[in-house]
């Protein structure tokens, strides 16, 4: 009798893959947010860190579970509302995309591998390292992926040195916290990850590998790799965005309270590594920097090809354009693009975090009418915190601190949670409904 075998998906995979994960959200120019976080947290660290996890590792690993059951395109996550919702969303992810986390690569690389050693301006790095970006973006080379393979180790062993270092040699003792809000103050600044963003507009790239190397498993099979890669890469984030935050709030007496997040992050690897190994880490997270802004170009133009009929044109205009933006965003400092940021995050980040979880969900409680009723619940929801980041929140504070978790600049969660559960009980008593 004839028997078919599935051979189960070996180890060597599931370290490929939950390191690929890792690699995908690892992102350098994250690198400079975690510390400084942790240097305003003072002894409220770990609550900081419970919230920074949340946004910026438990979201961005459930999207990924959501490709694994989608396995289809950024188009997908929001189809269930409309298709021309699903098309404005996608648009304004790329946007904001090409506008902000890719020209901050610029600006992190300028203040931790150029302007502690030549003096040019910033202006100077930027176009330079945009020129050098759109010539890898037109000539698509392979280095890149092979650096990436390469540059991720190096800087995790480094930062994992840098963090043992931290911990094991300094006394536990704490300034006192400048957070009113630490927990929501994380959570918010997991936000300027990107790395939810990254989750839907990628992930897809994880699914499509696993499919072609992974020809002879089955859908649960592959299910079950993504799962465990998944909480594998998670445990790695967490280890390492907690340990980071730790050792910023372990420094506190040994900063001014002014300092950038760059010059913190330089000064602890330079306390625990010494100025060696602090300009190795300068060097790998400035080629790492690169290679994320490669990526964010070359995506970007890949589905602006797509939309104007697999156009090399439009490709090549989109990936000149993202380079020029990147040229001129990427000249100012760090603090400067994380604060302009803030109110495209405030209003993108609430309506992804929505998609992904109902993406999550089971089928039956993500129908397209809870899919629409959510989402646009999130979206007017958000308005008042989307105003607030622009400096109108004195002036809306009246009409909208009724809005419980408004305080927190969440005030879209419970509405969101409550059109879930109205929807999903509507759905089901429409069936009995039907049948009188």
């Amino acid at each position: 009798m004839k028997t078919n075998y599935q051979q189960p998906i070996s180890k060597k995979s599931l370290k490929v893959t939950a390191f690929a994960l890792f690699s995908l959200f690892f992102g350098a120019g994250n690198l400079v947010l975690p510390p400084l976080l942790g240097f305003k947290s003072g002894d409220l660290w770990w609550l900081v860190t419970l919230g920074f996890c949340i946004s910026g590792v438990l979201i961005p690993i459930l999207g990924i579970m959501a490709h694994a059951k989608l396995q289809g395109t950024l188009f997908d996550f929001a189809k269930k509302v409309s298709p021309l919702f699903s098309v404005v969303y996608c648009y304004l992810i790329y946007a904001i995309a090409i506008a902000l986390p890719s020209p901050r690569t610029a600006s992190v690389t300028h203040e931790m591998a150029i302007q502690p050693f030549w003096d040019s301006s910033s202006l100077l790095t930027s176009l330079i390292y945009f020129i050098l970006v759109f010539v890898f973006a037109i000539n698509r080379s392979k280095v890149l992926d092979l650096l990436g393979k390469l540059l991720t180790p190096g800087i995790l062993i480094i930062l994992l040195i840098m963090i043992a270092t931290a911990v094991f040699t300094l006394d536990f003792n704490f300034m006192p916290s400048e957070m009113v809000q630490p927990f929501s103050s994380g959570i918010l600044e997991g936000y300027q990850t990107f790395d939810a963003i990254g989750a839907v507009v990628v992930g897809a790239v994880i699914i499509i590998s696993i499919n072609i190397k992974e020809k002879s498993a089955s859908f649960k099979e592959k299910k079950r790799l993504i799962v465990k890669a998944g909480l594998w890469a998670g445990i790695g984030l967490l280890l390492v965005y907690g340990g980071l935050i730790l050792s910023g709030s372990l420094f506190g007496e040994f900063f001014d309270s002014e300092i950038s997040r760059t010059s913190l992050l330089r000064g602890i690897s330079t306390k625990t590594l010494g100025q060696t190994a602090n300009m190795l880490l300068s060097i790998l997270v400035s080629l790492a920097c690169f290679t994320t802004a490669v990526g964010i170009v070359t995506g970007t133009s890949d589905f602006i090809k797509g939309r104007f009929g697999n156009s090399i044109f439009a490709y090549r205009i989109t990936a000149f354009l993202g380079c020029l933006l990147g040229v001129l965003v990427g000249q100012f400092d760090v603090g400067y693009i994380i604060t302009v940021a803030v109110p495209s995050l405030m209003f993108i980040y609430p309506i992804t975090i929505a998609l992904i979880l109902l993406n999550v969900v089971p089928d039956k409680w993500g129908s397209p009418k809870v899919f629409k009723h959510v989402v646009w619940t999130t979206i007017l929801f958000s308005i008042p915190d989307f105003l607030g980041s622009i400096g109108l929140g004195e002036s809306i504070s009246p009409y909208v601190n009724w809005i419980p978790l408004s305080q927190h600049q969440m005030g879209w969660v419970l509405p969101a949670l409550i059109a879930f559960i109205i929807s999903n009980l509507r759905n089901s008593e429409s069936p009995k409904q039907s049948t009188f």
